[in-house]
């Protein structure tokens, strides 16, 4: 059981939170939710030790193992993939080698009789207890299969880590966390760099295997998947919920409707006190009265409605001039890279006004083939764009690919042209950008606010084929919900290269998989697609089995 006892957090005048208490359980997988800026990333902070608050304490028990994973991290090292994730067990290793020692030591003194014997010998008997309590551990085998079920494959074991990019050291880092056991695992938004099926891994470890959890995440199905508690940070407060996200943004609104009606009420009430006072003030029958109610008013404690985020996101892309039928067609297209097929035999055609995923793992060629459709590399086979096609693209790492040294407004003005540059600042406040954020430089903007103004340039012109590859990692739940809206009143066509099943659900009608060097067709949705994947691979399992 871990404590969190009277929590405080204050900066620079303000207060982050005040008094926050609550008890984090075993088998308990809590959702921390709250609106940017609420403190929740702090927190998780706290709690890993990597920063202390301004009062109150994180108690846990001596031999508690609490593992953290922020959204940005992992230096740069010359060990490779596999000796990384084998840091895991350091600290087991050295107590091995120790104890070896010490045994060792024993063999060969013959000083029965003497303290250092003695002192020896109690070293040995603690350092047993402490490695004992891990258990027996095959370590390769264990790095392997973790390693393997976040996407990783054999033949990467040996590279260095210096040769992956963020993403992939984040799965490095998760790797670690998973093989130490933790009694609490703390995550930031550890779905970002994931594809759906080391998503899918992630939930069934978590949920079987995992002892404590604590998520902060905007992967809606994940959440829900995952978790059984919430926990919302707000105000300067927590709100707990023993349920899932789902469950909780129902009795989230039922709360706040009641603090409505009673919040009217008690100002109603005030109202009516304060017009007796001021009607009764000189009158000395009821002057007893007229102190009375002055006194109860100054004693009386404001209710307080919980804050409602009022910004809001307005997303509509321009209407899509008319292209060819088919605004793409791919025959027998094939993509090697010194020597190493990525994928071959894609034979598709994308129609007019469709929108399709392409889904698979990491490193089978959704971005290679977007980058081939884009022109931007030679490929085999033939690919060709419809008549009249016109692409506005979205790459992975879009935000990432902003100048730091501008500000926001300037961002946009040095790309905007004709017509649309007397609309910037229009164009800025539909995405929340307004005031003093056009000052503001584009190196201490975070993650989702980088997300939104480089989508601002989608918007800039008029196009009828979007391809977006991964739009939504660092959008929060609700500028999703408002990109997903005004993606599925787009009149264009569009390609989606996402691992988010929340957001692709409901909105694409045709699914691409990439995966064993081949991109397979699939006429359905997403929803339908991941259901018959998961009884394949079922039945896959039990065919191996016999």
């Amino acid at each position: 059981m871990i404590s969190i006892d009277g929590l405080g957090v204050e900066f620079g005048g303000t207060t982050l939170f005040k008094d926050i208490s609550f008890v984090v359980n075993e088998k308990d997988r809590i959702a921390l939710m709250g609106k940017n800026g609420a403190g929740k990333s702090t927190l998780l902070k706290i709690m890993a030790g990597v920063q202390q608050p301004t009062y109150g304490r994180v108690s846990a028990p001596e031999d508690a193992v609490i593992a953290y994973l922020p959204q940005h991290l992992m230096k740069d090292d010359k060990r490779t993939v596999f000796e990384e994730a084998s840091q895991a067990f350091i600290q087991l290793i050295a107590m091995q080698k120790e104890l070896a020692e010490l045994d060792q030591q024993l063999a060969t003194r013959t000083d029965y009789e003497s303290q250092e014997y003695y002192d020896i010998i109690e070293k040995v008997s603690i350092l047993s207890e402490k490695v004992y309590g891990f258990g027996e551990i095959n370590f390769d085998a264990e790095v392997e299969k973790i390693l393997i079920g976040l996407g990783f494959e054999r033949g990467d074991f040996q590279r260095p880590t210096s040769e992956f990019s963020g993403g992939w050291r984040m799965r490095i880092e998760l790797a670690k966390i998973l093989l130490q056991n933790p009694d609490l695992i703390l995550l930031d938004e550890p779905t970002n760099h994931l594809d759906i099926e080391s998503v899918q891994w992630l939930e069934d470890f978590l949920i079987n295997s995992a002892k404590a959890v604590i998520v902060i995440s905007h992967d809606r199905a994940f959440v829900d998947n995952i978790t059984n508690r919430t926990i919302e940070v707000t105000m300067g407060r927590i709100y707990d919920y023993k349920v899932n996200y789902s469950n909780y943004i129902i009795l989230r609104q039922e709360r706040r409707e009641q603090q409505q009606k009673a919040y009217e009420e008690q100002q109603k009430m005030i109202a009516e006190n304060q017009d007796f006072i001021e009607r009764f003030r000189g009158t000395y029958s009821k002057t007893n009265q007229v102190q009375s109610r002055v006194r109860m008013l100054e004693k009386l404690q404001i209710l307080e409605v919980d804050e409602v985020d009022s910004s809001h996101l307005r997303l509509r892309f321009p209407p899509a001039p008319r292209s060819g039928n088919y605004p793409v067609i791919a025959e027998d297209v094939s993509k090697s890279y010194d020597g190493h097929l990525v994928f071959e035999g894609a034979s598709f055609s994308v129609a007019r006004g469709e929108k399709v995923a392409f889904v698979g793992k990491n490193g089978e060629g959704k971005s290679t083939l977007v980058k081939a459709i884009m022109g931007e590399i030679e490929h085999g086979g033939n690919l060709s764009l419809g008549h009249n096609t016109m692409i506005g693209y979205f790459a992975q790492n879009e935000a990432s690919l902003l100048d730091e040294s501008l500000t926001v407004f300037q961002t946009i003005d040095d790309i905007a042209q004709g017509e649309i540059r007397t609309k910037i600042k229009d164009l800025l406040g539909a995405f929340m950008f307004g005031g003093e954020d056009l000052d503001k430089k584009v190196k201490v903007l975070s993650g989702g606010e980088r997300t939104r103004l480089a989508m601002i340039k989608l918007l800039l012109e008029p196009y009828n084929l979007l391809i977006l590859d991964e739009p939504t990692n660092h959008l929060d739940m609700r500028t999703k919900d408002i990109l997903k809206q005004a993606l599925m009143k787009y009149d264009g066509t569009l390609i989606l290269v996402s691992h988010d099943r929340d957001f692709l659900d409901g909105m694409v009608s045709k699914v691409y998989e990439f995966g064993g060097k081949r991109v397979k067709e699939h006429l359905e949705g997403i929803a339908e697609f991941l259901q018959r994947k998961k009884m394949e691979n079922l039945r896959e399992l039990e065919a191996n089995k016999k």
